[in-house]
């Protein structure tokens, strides 16, 4: 099991209004952008900006950052010998498998094993 990569989590409102500054500080597009039911989710570098209404924010789990990983089911096992506790998933999403964890020291954290077309094109 390797950490692949790892993006900070920002919130807006408004995805069309945050990304322009974080595309110039990045020198990059986007590497992939969605909609996942009432958000808009984008990647630039190791930002994940995710887009929506207050209350569809309120409605996601709390997590500080999304970590990708080689193989979840190995590190769902890592996290539960170390006490975390799983708040959700495993489950099947646009990019992957995924769960979130909340560690003993009470940060919470998204976990993605990308699907192998979506890692190979962005770890290149």
């Amino acid at each position: 099991m390797a950490v692949l990569k790892t993006y900070a989590r920002l919130w807006s409102t408004d995805l069309d209004t945050a990304l322009p500054p974080l595309i110039e500080l990045v020198g990059a597009e986007c590497d992939l952008r969605f909609e996942f039911g009432p958000v808009e989710v984008a990647a630039v570098g190791d930002f994940l900006v995710i887009a929506g209404p207050a209350e569809a924010a309120a409605e996601l789990p709390g997590a500080s950052a999304t970590v990708i990983v080689s193989d979840l089911a190995e590190t769902q096992a890592l996290l539960r010998a170390h006490g975390a506790e799983i708040t959700f998933g495993p489950a099947e999403g646009l990019t992957g498998s995924y769960l979130f964890a909340r560690h003993l020291d009470g940060a919470e954290v998204e976990y993605v094993q990308w699907k192998p077309e979506l890692r190979d094109r962005i770890l290149k």
